[in-house]
Parts: C-alpha cells; sequence; structure tokens
C-alpha cells in the first residue's frame, strides 16, 4: 500500500518520464511528498478513497496534481473530468504534463478546467528546470483554495 498523504501527485505511465519528474524535483530541492501513480485507475481511487485506497482519508487532498494524458485503462482527459466534477476535488489544480502537443488535447484539457499545460521538454536540464519551477509555483507561491 502506498503512502495515503500526497502534496504532490504525479499521475504517469511512462516510468522514465516519471523518473525524470522525479528527479527534477530532488535537483530542484523540492521535497514535497509526492506520490507516483501509473495509471488513471489507480489516480481515481487514491483521489476518491476506493479500490486499493478504500478508506483512505479523502480530505488530505494533494497541493497540486501532475497528469500526463496518454494513460492506459483511463486516460488523463477522463481523470480530469471527474477531478473537476467532484466537489472534493475540484479545486485541486492540474497540471497537464504531457508529451502530446496537438491543439485538440489542449483545448480540451482546458475546457475540462485544467489550470495549466506543459509539454514535456526532451533535453533533460531543461525538463528539470521546467519540473523545479512549477513546483516552486504550484507549492510555494499559490495560494491554495481552502
Amino acid at each position: 500500500m502506498v503512502n495515503n498523504t500526497a502534496e504532490i501527485l504525479l499521475i504517469e505511465d511512462n516510468m522514465n518520464d516519471a523518473e525524470l519528474t522525479i528527479r527534477a524535483f530532488r535537483k530542484g530541492n523540492i521535497k514535497n511528498t509526492l506520490i507516483h501513480l501509473k495509471n488513471g485507475v489507480e489516480a481515481l481511487e487514491f483521489l476518491f478513497g476506493t479500490g486499493q485506497f478504500e478508506g483512505r482519508d479523502i480530505s488530505k487532498k494533494p497541493k497540486v496534481i501532475l497528469l500526463d494524458l496518454k494513460m492506459p485503462k483511463v486516460d488523463g482527459l477522463e481523470v480530469l473530468t471527474q477531478i473537476k466534477a467532484n466537489e472534493l476535488t475540484k479545486a485541486i489544480p492540474v497540471v497537464v504534463l504531457t508529451s502530446s502537443n496537438e491543439h485538440p488535447d489542449i483545448k480540451r484539457a482546458y475546457s475540462l478546467g485544467a489550470n495549466s499545460y506543459i509539454v514535456k521538454p526532451v533535453e533533460f536540464d531543461e525538463f528539470s528546470k521546467v519540473v523545479t519551477d512549477l513546483g516552486f509555483y504550484w507549492l510555494l507561491k499559490n495560494q491554495a483554495q481552502v
């Protein structure tokens, strides 16, 4: 069973991309609790306290969700739809962090309530800077809705 409290929820099926994101946070000295979930089903179960996360205290919400779009089982757009449609989770900032630079994905993500849409840079140093800046903004600068 995974830790039940996350300040950063990383929803990413690609293990290489997940590891790069985690390394980038470490490199940027962002030490907030990060939980990595590998698909949309796990993410929804975690957020809503169902399935393998049955009984999890769902009042402990992440400060930010980093969400990939192209995932098996339940894709990122469906996860985003369910997050933003639920009173308990709709105020959680969702940053789409994906390799998709397709205009329909960008448009749909924003129409569903994404707070930001970032196309993953390929080069690690650039990727690391983007992730670090993202972390500082959402975890330190942004005032979360209570």
